[in-house]
């Protein structure tokens, strides 16, 4: 069996194309069982995150058609809409670029550690699905391993460099000073909590969270003496909102452009900014037009997000050796695996072999037989039947010139001209 991860990511598509393959996190169960129904693949696990979809199978073979076409069809897009952007890796590779992607390697943001939360959270998910088995959870557990190493042994995570970092450092940027601000939050996950610590060291005036459920908001509230609304309370409080910053699952826009324009007729024309960092968008691209309005995306962050970078280079670059022997010990612990299940499979083979002809010298023996002919009879059936098959595959394979499996049987059992017993 392959291992195959098939994907795209910020690096290899833009957000216009990200947000339509993005798997609803309330829909992630139902589309591995979906898929490992529609595709008969044993073992599968979905990551999807803002900036990546990527699928990791075990799967007989290396054709990913079958993984593509079904992309498509469960997002009900037109045939190639996520072709040209696509990845695919095998094995080792894939093993080694999920062993990046949780490290933080693969992260628009250098070293950032939530991906690995999120990865981890994703593997769960497909446990609970029952689409994991041995080979997924060795690929994990290996990707987890080398993430833990990565942290320890290297200072990749020494900046304290994020998406909601980037946002809150754009929101200085255009306002200076913010402790006379007012910033709304919307959302309540673990982004929208790192802005809110980064916005209170920056001494933000007030905050305002707006969430779809309040048990989550209530608690990041207390955390940061943030008072909390509801999604629907957003209209009528943007007006006071110099910054906002969106990060929610929402599969369709929480703020158009009207009601953006009803907000900035407030205000007077205050500026606002306004900073999306959810894929599929929060706020309609159409709010950009307005004047009077600074409207960024993750893919506007990126300048920012490089301005962080240097830090972690150097710690980038001994994290990559530490991958790649991570990538080498799992490849060998996969080898064991197979060998394992080749091993265990011989010896029921030849298990039965042995009981089959320890039957019959056993019947002979009832008979009356002379023992020493039915033990003479038991070594000799069993010798024969044992080595049958092989001796019939080495012969057909001696005569069709290949002799790649004679020398891989004189190796196997040491069959040298020194070895006699």
């Amino acid at each position: 069996m392959s291992l195959v991860a098939v994907g795209l990511n910020h690096q290899t598509a833009p957000v216009e194309i990200r947000e339509q393959i993005t798997f609803a996190p309330e829909r992630i169960g139902d589309a591995l069982q979906q898929m490992q129904s529609d595709l008969q693949v044993p073992e599968a696990t979905i990551i999807s995150t803002c900036n990546r979809t990527e699928i990791y199978c075990g799967m007989p073979g290396t054709n990913t058609d079958n993984v593509v076409s079904w992309l498509h069809d469960y997002h009900q897009a037109p045939r190639d809409t996520f072709s040209p952007f696509l990845f695919t890796h095998y094995d080792r590779d894939a093993a080694q670029h999920l062993m990046r992607v949780c490290s933080g390697l693969d992260s628009m943001i250098l070293g950032e550690p939530q991906i690995l939360g999120q990865i981890k959270q994703a593997f769960r998910e497909a446990g609970e699905s029952g689409t994991v088995g041995r080979d997924l959870t060795l690929l994990f557990q290996s990707a987890f391993n080398a993430a833990k190493q990565v942290r320890t042994d290297t200072a990749i995570g020494a900046s304290p460099v994020s998406v909601a970092f980037a946002a809150v450092s754009l929101a200085k940027q255009i306002f200076g000073d913010l402790a006379e601000h007012t910033a709304l939050l919307i959302g309540a996950g673990e982004t929208v909590e790192l802005a809110l610590q980064h916005l209170h060291s920056h001494n933000i005036g007030k905050t305002i969270i707006a969430n779809r459920t309040a048990a989550r908001a209530d608690k990041l509230a207390a955390n940061y003496n943030s008072e909390v609304i509801t999604l629907t309370e957003i209209p009528d409080r943007l007006s006071e909102a110099d910054i906002t910053i969106s990060s929610t699952a929402s599969q369709l826009p929480i703020l158009g452009k009207g009601a953006v324009e009803a907000a900035l007729k407030a205000r007077r024309h205050r500026p606002m900014a306004m900073i999306d960092i959810a894929v599929p968008r929060d706020i309609e691209p159409q709010v950009s037009q307005l004047s009077d309005v600074f409207l960024y995306t993750v893919d506007n962050l990126k300048e920012i997000i490089d301005q962080g970078m240097e830090a972690r280079q150097e710690a980038a670059v001994k994290a990559e050796h530490i991958i790649e022997n991570q990538a080498n010990t799992f490849m060998q612990k996969m080898r064991g695996l197979n060998a394992g299940a080749t091993i265990s499979d011989l010896r029921a083979h030849t298990s039965a072999i042995q009981q089959s002809s320890l039957d019959a010298a056993l019947a002979m023996l009832k008979k009356g037989e002379d023992p020493e002919k039915a033990l003479q009879y038991f070594a000799h059936t069993f010798t024969n039947k044992l080595l049958h098959t092989p001796s019939s595959q080495l012969r057909q394979a001696s005569e069709a010139g290949d002799t790649e499996i004679a020398e891989a049987a004189r190796k196997l059992f040491k069959l040298d001209k020194n070895n006699a017993s």
